[in-house]
């Protein structure tokens, strides 16, 4: 009957509309509204990680904005409340890099290719980084102009627990943070809560989370959006924030030994450091340290130290080619096995102490990669 017949049509458009909900295309959303680009990472389940396809979409847009007379400025945001982006995809890379496949050299390399993009974007780029915001979230945001932060922000760069080190810019923008809290936080994964993200000068501003909206409707709004404009409008949200004002930063009492402890010139003089110092906060950061794989501390100090006066560029390539020794070795897999599949939380490193790391061994790590380099 036609009747049965339209009920079938209404089932296979509403089908439709689901398929075409988990099509990738729907992975990250790009719209224009006002003279604003607005880019949302739409996977909340999985905590708006960033994988391949939505990386290929993002960069190509970015590229025509920039070049768009009518786009003044540009916003990124997550969807779902929890994340801003809490990383990249690090399962398909695992897989990928176990077999061989391709997509462990182009994930990185378009990866970077795009925190290159935001790093040298020519129109106003604003992070919106409400809720988790690791790893790759991080490289969505960093390099941008403006970074906003909210009570909901939990910053952290924590690729040393799974055989990697913390990338996407890592090595330009941690050594750049004040004293040597960047070292700390690369080394230890500590991770940021709040209005101490804007302290550690990671964030630029801070608003209330509830007050997005109507800063993102103000930004939509602005007639000339210049650099000057969206720093006014986002001053003017940040200086009426009141969570958290009278808080110290939480690393405030512990800078001075942080300073100290973490300039050291290697890993194992930093732990010597640790050891003597003796304190209760020397011994934590020792526990959290020897969990780490000693490969990545070496791998991750090093890079830190030649990244602290090279330019965004030159730091992508070379963590391009750090990227590539750690899909060649042993700690990645077993990170990524102990920390998100298996959960054990018992990682085996490869070798298993910091002495064993050869500087040899690190000293490969960074050679260039000829023919396969990163080109920026």
């Amino acid at each position: 009957t036609s009747k049965t017949l339209r009920h079938l049509f209404y089932l296979f458009l509403h089908l439709q509309k689901i398929c075409k909900h988990t099509d990738s295309s729907d992975e990250v959303l790009l719209e224009k509204k006002g003279g604003a680009g607005i880019i949302t990472l739409n996977r909340p389940k999985a905590l708006n990680a960033l994988n391949l396809s939505m990386i290929q979409q993002i960069y190509p847009q970015i590229k025509a904005w920039e070049q768009d007379p009518e786009t003044f400025l540009i916003i990124i945001k997550g969807t779902g409340g929890k994340a801003f982006c809490a990383g990249g995809d690090i399962r398909a890379i695992t897989d990928a890099g176990k077999v061989g496949d391709k997509l462990a050299q182009d994930f990185f390399r378009e990866e970077y290719t795009l925190n290159n993009a935001i790093g040298t974007c020519k129109k106003p780029y604003v992070a919106l980084i409400d809720g988790i915001t690791m790893g790759g979230g991080v490289g969505l945001s960093v390099h941008g102009h403006f970074r906003v932060a909210t009570e909901k922000t939990l910053f952290a760069m924590p690729e040393t627990a799974i055989g990697l080190f913390p990338d996407v810019g890592g090595g330009y923008f941690l050594p750049r943070l004040s004293g040597k809290i960047g070292y700390y936080l690369a080394l230890t994964g500590f991770r940021l809560k709040g209005r101490d993200v804007l302290k550690a000068g990671i964030a630029t501003h801070f608003v209330e989370s509830e007050k997005l909206p109507d800063l993102e409707k103000d930004l939509i709004a602005l007639k000339s959006a210049s650099k000057e404009n969206i720093a006014d409008l986002l001053n003017s949200y940040h200086v009426k924030s009141k969570i958290d004002q009278e808080k110290e930063f939480v690393l405030d009492e512990h800078m001075e030994k942080i300073n100290s402890l973490f300039s050291a010139n290697s890993m194992e003089e930093i732990v010597k450091k640790l050891k003597e110092d003796g304190s209760p906060f020397a011994i934590k950061q020792l526990e959290t340290i020897n969990k780490m794989s000693p490969t990545s501390l070496k791998m991750t100090l090093r890079q830190l130290r030649e990244g602290a006066s090279m330019s965004l560029q030159d730091v992508l390539t070379m963590e391009y080619r750090l990227s590539q020794a750690c899909m060649r070795g042993h700690d990645f897999y077993e990170g990524v096995r102990a920390v998100l599949i298996d959960k054990d939380q018992s990682p085996r490193w490869k070798p298993a102490a910091l002495e064993e790391v050869s500087d040899e061994f690190v000293d490969n790590c960074f050679k260039p990669l000829g023919n396969n380099d990163l080109k920026l």
